[in-house]
């Protein structure tokens, strides 16, 4: 063998080197990125008014999912979840996530009169809202492992006045971060 093919060769030998290690990383990147998205957050986009003033159409936020598996989800926390059974019979898709605030969590009772929300008999004061209800909510109470959601934006919020209580297992995270507009990028 020549000197020149031997130095061919290790040429040859470490180019294929730097490809294995390069599609190794790639590999392990999108590994991680696959876990990532799964089991701690992902990104998502506002899509409706139902938020506003909260959170505005095209907002991107990060929804972070390790928390519930700890902890119950709370009063007031920003929820992404799945459509509950009675949307998907009226045609949104399993996928179809839903952005919304919890107002109850299971044994509260929400009642809507006057434009004003009532958690177990208390007005709730709610300075987040664009405007007071319109329609009243004779109300109920929730039951347990389910929550009572509605929409910053309650007169354009298909909410759980329409389609009563999410059960706790559709929901995917808890709104946390928003990214994007960077105008507006902090916390929720």
């Amino acid at each position: 063998m020549t000197p020149k093919s031997k130095e061919t060769e290790k040429t040859a030998s470490s180019k294929w080197l730097i490809w294995r290690e390069n599609i190794i990383l790639i590999g392990i990147a999108l590994l991680l990125a696959f876990l990532i998205r799964t089991f701690i957050a992902e990104p998502r986009y506002i899509p409706s008014d139902s938020m506003v003033p909260t959170l505005q159409t095209g907002d991107r936020l990060v929804i972070e999912k390790v928390s519930y598996r700890f902890e119950k989800p709370s009063f007031g926390d920003i929820i992404v979840f799945q459509p509950p059974e009675k949307l998907q019979k009226e045609g949104y898709d399993k996928d179809q996530a839903f952005i919304k605030r919890i107002i109850g969590t299971p044994g509260d009772a929400i009642a809507i009169k006057e434009g004003n929300v009532y958690r177990n008999g208390q007005i709730l004061q709610e300075n987040y809202i664009k405007e007071p209800p319109k329609q009243d909510y004779s109300g109920e109470k929730v039951p347990e492992n389910q929550y009572f959601v509605m929409g910053d934006n309650r007169n354009d919020s298909n909410d759980s006045r329409y389609w009563k209580f999410l059960p706790e297992e559709n929901i995917i995270g808890k709104a946390v971060f928003r990214f994007f507009p960077l105008s507006r990028i902090g916390g929720i």
